[in-house]
């Protein structure tokens, strides 16, 4: 199911309920209503509440306005999110439960103690975090079978990847339930094997801002060169392709053809990445510096809107770019945006 699909109405609404609803937390909820689910979402600070959902009808037409809604109205998807007062009362016949806490251990075993105590007994509890491993916050939980890491790309509404991270002792049946439910969603989960420090993609992330941090501190580019090399190189095929399907298609006969060639390249490099350059010594004056004569501080919000902007309008073109691959659909106008695309190929074989 696409991210900005209408709910199928044969398919089962979930009962689900955000706890916290900060940043990530009203990223879910739109997400989840989106898709049809109910959502009920509740912070231990009820004003932080009440501006999520502020947040999101404000976010809501925009999505629309880029086909992000399948032909949805925002007031649809809007009124399947509710703020509670009373936790408890929302978990009890809930079948998924986001947590999005604060990233410390203590809050996060507190928080799931409580969660696990009047949650149903079929919900999953899934925890939003990017920085903690599972089994560090639900060892204790009697229900800790149920319990394991959805870990989203913020925002979510815009950015399918989450991975699924179980503890030694997830259930399989959980794990294979969670990533149900993110698809139903328009997620793409990541199934991870087994629980790692960072996960799956703050280790890429991380493996490519040391090496950006590494080149500024050692005078060899830029901040703004760096950024040049990803937002008009590489980015530009990791925008629809992973770095496994790049190499395959960058040698004759595939990815092992491209190993046995570059591997050497790699491996010669390697020793002099080990070294880690501590990114708020004094390379920091540099990057800083950088990026405020390109962006003032006071303009940072302008160019968060920019950047979801930005992010609306790629990830509708690669919705419409998909659809027109599989449907073979090849004359399209170019002021179409998806669901018109498709009512249009349904007028036509219902002409047939």
């Amino acid at each position: 199911m696409d991210g900005d699909a209408p709910p199928d109405k044969r398919k089962i609404s979930m009962r689900t309920v955000i706890v916290g609803a900060g940043l990530i937390g009203r990223a879910w909820a739109i997400s989840f209503a989106r898709a049809g689910h109910t959502v009920r979402m509740w912070d231990t600070d009820v004003s932080a509440a009440g501006a999520a959902l502020g947040f999101i009808s404000e976010v809501l037409p925009e999505l629309a306005e880029h086909d992000l809604l399948s032909g949805q109205e925002p007031k649809a998807v809007l009124d399947r999110i509710r703020i509670v007062g009373d936790l408890e009362p929302a978990l009890a016949d809930a079948d998924h439960i986001q947590e999005n806490t604060p990233e410390r251990v203590e809050v996060k075993r507190e928080v799931y103690a409580r969660l696990d105590a009047s949650a149903s007994p079929g919900a999953i509890i899934a925890s939003s975090t990017s920085a903690l491993l599972p089994s560090q916050f639900t060892r204790e939980i009697p229900g800790r079978h149920r319990c394991l890491v959805c870990h989203p790309i913020n925002p979510p509404y815009l950015i399918p990847a989450v991975e699924i991270c179980p503890s030694p002792w997830t259930s399989p049946e959980v794990v294979t339930r969670a990533a149900d439910f993110m698809r139903s969603c328009g997620q793409a989960p990541l199934v991870m094997k087994q629980e790692l420090d960072g996960f799956i993609m703050n280790r890429l992330q991380g493996a490519l801002l040391e090496e950006a941090f590494r080149l500024v501190a050692d005078g060899v580019a830029s901040p703004e060169d760096v950024d040049v090399g990803l937002r008009d190189g590489l980015a530009l095929r990791w925008s629809f392709m992973g770095p496994f399907e790049t190499i395959d298609l960058n040698a004759p006969a595939g990815v092992r053809d491209y190993a046995e060639r570059y591997q050497g390249i790699y491996e010669r490099i390697h020793p002099s990445t080990q070294r880690r350059v501590d990114w708020v010594g004094p390379v920091m004056d540099v990057i800083e510096a950088d990026r405020n004569s390109r962006l003032p501080r006071q303009d940072l919000a302008e160019r968060q809107r920019w950047r979801d902007l930005r992010l609306m309008e790629l990830v509708a073109h690669k919705k419409l770019s998909e659809v027109l691959a599989n449907e073979n659909l090849t004359e399209v106008s170019a002021d179409k945006n998806l669901t018109e695309v498709l009512a249009d190929k349904t007028h036509v074989e219902a002409g047939k």
